[in-house]
């Protein structure tokens, strides 16, 4: 497993963990980030990542993505 943050743009990948204290990862799974889903990252903005999960787009800054685990 790596983190998502070592992902590049354009690359499909599944979520194969969420990391961090009980309130990241609730908050990560409200906008979609669960294990067993995919994610797909549109790019890299200033350190943080555009992401699309389902049907939207997130940014992430590095600190947040770097809990989920790929």
């Amino acid at each position: 497993m790596m983190p998502l943050t070592l992902a590049r743009p354009g690359e499909t990948v599944t979520i194969r963990r969420v990391s961090g204290r009980d309130e990241t990862r609730r908050r990560l799974a409200e906008l979609g980030f669960v294990a067993e889903s995919t994610v797909t990252v549109v790019s890299r903005l200033a350190g943080s990542l555009i992401l699309q999960v389902k049907d939207s787009r997130v940014a992430l800054d590095r600190d947040l993505a770097g809990r989920i685990l790929i």
